[in-house]
């Protein structure tokens, strides 16, 4: 019965059918807990709060949070959408500002107005939703053992004799997760003039080039967050299950859960450009100061924004190519804080979570892909409030995650904030007006809800 060690009392008592019964210890007290064999299957489903107060907030407080969106919304920040959920229950879903605000650099007559169910570039947010749900289903299924090494899964994966730093013969799953695999962060596969002989716009190729990518630190001796460690990941997922990452991850995971607006190339499966929240101005171009081949320069609505992604994977990749809305990301904030699954749904278990969000030996703030609380570094993201076993993961274009579990609590802030011209794109080519303002460097939003919490964040 160790699914039910998230849940509380109440939420097990309410699953209770007219069935056979069967009964267990609670293990907080000497109570005996009749339920039945029916509701023992089921995980606790989402429904929304009569109010914030239900769930422990402050209505007052946070009307805070909407007043910062949408102060900065008035001074130009593109534009947001928030879920926050509690104790099983939706607190809050709100859309704020606009999905599309330009055509390359000229605005709009009419700005497209954001709403809650728009879909959003969720970037490396993808790492979580996508690979990391993925993983941690075959590990819990006995599919997928983490201390193994690469090349169990993917043979070509090795050490040759040209190589400067091996210690591809001897990595295992595990450094991959946590980012000590010896990778750069970005190899850039798709732009000729950096990757050079590693160069690939197409997906086959460019999986085979990840086993020829250099190691630019030997293995656990650094710390260093790289796509090419998700880009592997979902190669080994593909070569586990036989099929695309997108079909298995669709499929296995969001089907089940009934969400249907969790997807991989969304434009290719029946949604249309103003289904979602535009990113860059111009493509990939950084406002005119990148080139490589095929390089988009049209106002990205629908398309992943990320190049690896987009040119070299065909829009699939484990690092990055998902789109979702708060919607249904709310439902797999659920899955984690229910301990693996959702209504008769099981995608894994708590065990297997556990394993998953356990601090690195080596760095704190880093579980199995998952980002941790683990000291004040991490203070941009969680705030201060958070408790030190909070995890979740931020995305590029403006996406993060925050699951407390201590809290019982899930929030999901997803932005626009790339939909922006560059500040000076020749000095610094990833900096956007829209990382500038406070909702697009997500702390004081995440403060602002935990304060809402009352008592709750002391």
């Amino acid at each position: 019965m160790k699914k039910w060690t998230s849940c509380t009392l109440s939420s097990i008592l309410a699953l209770s059918l007219l069935a056979p019964t069967v009964s267990f210890a609670n293990e907080n007290s000497n109570q005996k807990v009749t339920v039945s064999k029916e509701a023992a299957s089921q995980y606790p489903v989402l429904k929304k709060a009569k109010n914030p107060e239900e769930a422990g907030f402050s209505s007052e407080k946070l009307e805070k949070v909407d007043q910062l969106i949408e102060m900065e919304v008035a001074s130009g920040f593109p534009g947001a959408a928030l879920i926050v959920i509690k104790d099983g229950k939706i607190v809050k879903n709100d859309s704020y500002g606009y999905k599309r605000k330009f055509s390359e650099h000229t605005p709009l007559k009419r700005f497209q107005k954001m709403e809650n169910d728009t879909m959003f570039d969720l970037a490396s947010n993808t790492k979580m939703y996508a690979t990391n749900f993925a993983l941690q289903k075959l590990v819990s299924e006995g599919k997928l053992d983490i201390q193994a090494k690469v090349k169990q899964y993917i043979p070509e994966f090795k050490d040759t004799e040209a190589d400067v730093i091996k210690g591809k013969d001897t990595l295992r799953i595990v450094d991959v997760l946590h980012h000590t695999a010896g990778f750069k962060p970005d190899p850039q596969y798709h732009n000729p003039l950096v990757s050079k002989e590693l160069y690939s716009q197409e997906r086959n190729k460019t999986i085979s080039f990840i086993s020829k990518t250099p190691l630019t630190y030997v293995p656990g001796t650094q710390n260093v967050y790289s796509d090419v460690d998700y880009m592997l990941l979902g190669a080994i997922i593909e070569k586990i299950t036989g099929q695309p990452l997108d079909t298995y991850v669709e499929n296995e995971l969001y089907k089940p859960l009934n969400l249907k607006n969790t997807k991989f190339n969304p434009l290719q499966k029946g949604f249309k450009p103003k289904d979602f929240a535009a990113t860059e101005l111009l493509g990939n171009t950084r406002d005119g100061v990148i080139d490589f081949p095929n390089i988009r320069t049209y106002t990205l609505q629908g398309e992943v924004h990320d190049e690896k992604a987009f040119y070299s994977m065909e829009g699939v990749s484990g690092h990055a190519g998902l789109f979702s809305n708060t919607k249904d990301i709310a439902v797999l904030l659920q899955v984690m804080l229910n301990g693996g699954g959702y209504g008769k749904h099981e995608l894994f278990d708590q065990e297997t979570i556990n394993e998953f969000v356990a601090p690195s030996e080596m760095n704190r703030t880093y579980g199995l892909g998952w980002r941790r609380n683990g000291d004040d570094s991490m203070k941009w993201m969680f705030g201060p409030y958070a408790s030190e076993n909070a995890y979740g993961h931020t995305g590029w274009t403006g996406t993060v995650t925050i699951i407390d579990p201590e809290k019982d609590l899930g929030i999901v802030l997803l932005t626009n904030k790339k939909h922006s011209p560059l500040v000076n794109p020749v000095a610094n080519s990833n900096q956007f007006y829209g990382d500038l303002f406070k909702t697009g460097s997500y702390g004081s939003v995440v403060t602002a809800i935990y304060e809402a919490l009352g008592s709750d964040t002391k």
